[in-house]
């Protein structure tokens, strides 16, 4: 076993870091989705609104366990726009971490569907529809309420999002309050929780392009056909688009009211006065040259 593992190993650190985000992603959704569907096909027997929010925010809490090591955890094409934008992660791994959270979301969507299909098909009966009373498409991906307008579909997800991002960088913090790196993940959930509990009946709080978008295109391949796309309005682009504004959005806000305002730390403040007494040193020896005199007798 040993030695299959070893022919298995890949080398390449950023492959690595797309298959960690890409099964982080997959727990998450999982037991997201999974918990939707439990509540749905039991008519809320099995489960209800609170449960589905306990459901996505322990699935954020492991699926960030299972990738932190590796990947950082971002789990959300969003996040890791926030870093790129921080210069806290390499712009060029961008599209490759988006691309492989898109694919975890897919099979988690893949895997729930397998695992309810009876169940699905029971509730539905036998006709996977968007929208109507026996619907399940909204199962696996955000849908708005009725009566949600566009645009307030997209501040509510820039809203969200921008909750989400502000508490994520200020765990992250270390110079604001010092969290133990083992908290950092429940903590994470516990803030998809609150806002879940606080903000999620208008469209379902996605709060990621990802988590989404895969779970998007399984319905739209395994039989729930173009609606997906269709559905409210065209409703598809919204949970693409509003996160990643409100990511940037809830950034700013947090750099500039409070990252920016931390007192310089003791290895910056030496630097410093390393730099100016360096300065200080360099304009004395060129003052002493101005006075020294060349061999013809008159000074320089």
């Amino acid at each position: 076993m040993e030695k299959l593992l070893r022919c298995c190993r890949i080398r390449s650190p950023l492959v690595r870091e797309c298959l960690a985000e890409c099964l982080g992603v997959y727990v998450m959704i999982l037991f997201g989705c999974g918990s939707v569907a439990q509540s749905v096909t039991s008519q809320e027997k099995n489960g209800q609104y609170l449960s589905i929010n306990l459901g996505f925010a322990f699935g954020v809490t492991f699926g960030v366990f299972v990738s932190r090591g590796v990947s950082g955890g971002h789990l959300n094409p969003a996040v890791t726009l926030s870093l790129c934008v921080l210069r806290r992660h390499p712009w060029l791994k961008l599209p490759f971490y988006t691309i492989f959270q898109v694919l975890g979301a897919f099979l988690a969507a893949a895997t729930v569907a397998l695992q309810y299909y009876d169940a699905i098909q029971n509730y539905s009966g036998g006709q996977l529809t968007v929208s109507g009373p026996n619907a399940t498409a909204g199962i696996f991906c955000t849908y708005p309420a009725d009566y949600l307008s566009l645009w307030g579909g997209i501040i509510d997800q820039v809203i969200g999002t921008a909750a989400l991002l502000l508490c994520i960088l200020a765990l992250g913090d270390q110079r604001n309050t010092s969290i133990p790196d083992y908290l950092q993940p429940l903590l994470a959930g516990a803030t998809v929780l609150v806002i879940g509990m606080s903000m999620g009946s208008n469209s379902g709080y996605a709060l990621n392009p990802a988590r989404d978008l895969g779970p998007r295109i399984f319905t739209y391949i395994a039989g729930w056909g173009d609606e997906v796309f269709k559905a409210g309005g065209g409703w598809w682009w919204v949970p693409l688009v509003a996160p990643c504004i409100g990511a940037l959005v809830g950034t700013l806000i947090y750099e500039l009211l409070i990252e920016a305002h931390h007192p310089p730390l003791f290895s910056e403040t030496q630097s410093s006065c390393q730099e100016t007494s360096d300065n200080e040193t360099s304009d004395k020896t060129n003052l002493e040259l101005e006075k020294v005199e060349p061999e013809g007798g008159k000074s320089i």
